[in-house]
Formats: C-alpha cells, structure tokens, sequence
C-alpha cells in the first residue's frame, strides 16, 4: 500500500521545480523500509518544456512518479486533479517554490501515527532565501489545534499540507473558483480547512515536517499585491459561508474590532494593516455577490467545492 502521495502543481517553473524534486528525492531516501511513496505532479499549462524536464528526471527514480496534466489554469483544479488520483493513505502537498527537509516524509508517518483519522495537519514553513521578505511562512515551533469554532486563515497553508485520504471524501473537493489562477484568487486552502472543521474533522499544526519557501518575493509592492489577494480571497469565502455558518459572522466582527489596533504589517507601505486587510474583504464579499448574481441569471452551476 502506498503510504504517501505527495501532489507538486506546476505551471512555468521549471528552474525552481528542479530544486523541489531534488529535495523530494533526498527526502524520499530516508523513507522507512517497507513504506511507499508516490509524487503526482500537475502540469497545470506550462509551455516552457516543464513536462519534458519532469520526464527525464523521473527517469529510474526508486518511487513512483506520475505526470498529470490540466490545461485549465488554477492552483484548486490542478490540486483537485491529483486528489482524485491519490493512492496514498496520507496526501500531503507542497508548491513548486518549496524544498522539503531531508526528514519530511519521516516526520510525517510519525505525526500521522498519533492521530486518528479523519485528520489534517499543516507543517512548518521556513523562508528558503534571507533575502526574500517575510511573508507566505509559517514559524511556530510548537504544535497547535485549530478551534472547531473559529476562522483558520492563516493557522495551516496549502505550501505545507498533509490530510488523511478520507477528507476529501467527505468534504468535497477544493473549491475551484478559489486559489490563484481563479477568480478569487487566494484562500483556496483556508475554504478546505473551514469545511473540515465544519464537518468536525480535527485541524493540527506540527513544526515537525518541514519545507522552505522560496518564494522570491523581495519588494514591498509584491507583498502588498499578495496580501490584497488574501484579503480578496479571505472576503469571497464569508460570502460564500455568511449566511449558514456563525462562524463567518463572528470573524467579520473581529476583523471590525482590530481596525481599534494600529498594526502596520509585514511592510511599511502599510500603514494600518487592518483597515488595508478591511477594504480587501469587503472587496472579495462584494465580488462573490456579483458573480452569484451572475451565475443565478445565467443559470450557471458554480464550480466544485461544498
């Protein structure tokens, strides 16, 4: 039986995806005997010869790799391509900007054991380049639960996120208008976590597996886009949830009672964090109304994703 399968989306990275796969393959190295590995990569479009490079690399690799292909852009449809191909009784994730540390898959099969299943555990995500700012990592070094009752943006990321293969089957499948490459634009990994709790799935984060983000990020302007689509997304997801889900409501309180608190976040073009984070919301909130609209007079079925 498989024990892990571990989904890469790829679309116009292959220099950087190399790196990824080295460390796949370092870390598959140090595998118990007896356990199986199997990498699904998702070519979700590329045209700078992505799929010829994974080819060769794969070539006699003591694991299995299989290349997947989804024309259609978006990071939730290219991962959802791989879940439905899953064997592995844990599917784990990481994106095409990240190396794993040498003990990944160990540390993995050792917090998974102490859990039942159904579960989902986020990793710890490190920054792979001191120059780059500080954003997309996640540093706690100690393990954490999410609150069954709260908002989890933020608590696990999808660069480092493993769940049992049972999850998906009874939460359904990302949603695809979400994630980049779509209409939303970010939170894609933040709906999937918010229905698992939904559904009373346990949510954890274990600092002990672990994988370094170079995210290239090294400009303020860069942060601030990235930001305004979390924002955006964050603003999509309560609209979808508002009207059957408390928890929505009382995370769009808390998002009014921080603009009391002058923060200035990860850059200082950002003067008042929250208020910025507010626009965007309220942004994403009214977006997702236009296009339930839309969709409503069209008669259009929305894409996959409870």
């Amino acid at each position: 039986m498989i024990a892990v399968s571990l989904l890469i989306c790829t679309r116009n990275r292959r220099s950087a995806l190399r790196a990824t796969l080295e460390s796949v393959a370092e870390a598959a190295a140090r595998m118990a005997q007896g356990q199986r590995l199997e990498l699904l990569l998702v070519d979700n479009g590329s045209t700078d010869g992505t799929a010829t490079m994974i080819r060769h690399w794969a070539v006699e690799k003591p694991f299995a790799v299989r290349l997947l292909s989804e024309a259609r852009p978006g990071l939730a449809r290219a991962r959802n391509r791989a879940i439905a191909a899953a064997r592995g009784r844990i599917v784990a994730m990481t994106d095409d900007d990240c190396a794993l540390h040498p003990d990944y898959f160990v540390q993995l099969a050792r917090v998974f054991a102490a859990h039942k299943a159904p579960i989902v555990i986020g990793g710890r995500i490190l920054p792979g380049d001191p120059a780059d700012l500080p954003v997309t990592i996640k540093l706690e070094d100690h393990p954490m639960i999410a609150p069954p009752d709260g908002f989890p943006g933020g608590f696990v990321m999808g660069a480092n996120l493993a769940f049992t293969a049972d999850v998906p089957a009874i939460i359904g499948p990302f949603d695809e208008r979400f994630g980049a490459g779509a209409p939303f634009r970010a939170a894609e990994d933040t709906d999937f976590v918010f229905r698992a709790l939904g559904h009373g799935i346990a949510v954890r984060y274990d600092p002990a597996f672990v994988v370094d983000h170079h995210h290239g990020r090294r400009h303020d302007g860069q942060v601030i886009a990235l930001l305004a689509g979390y924002g955006h997304g964050d603003g999509a997801l309560y609209a979808k949830h508002l009207f059957g889900d408390r928890r929505i409501v009382r995370a769009l309180a808390g998002d009014l009672r921080n603009l009391r608190i002058r923060f200035a976040g990860p850059v200082p073009s950002i003067r008042h964090f929250h208020a910025f984070r507010l626009r965007h919301v309220l942004g994403g909130i009214a977006a997702y109304a236009l296009a339930a609209i839309r969709n409503r007079r069209s008669g259009a079925v929305p894409a996959s994703g409870a």
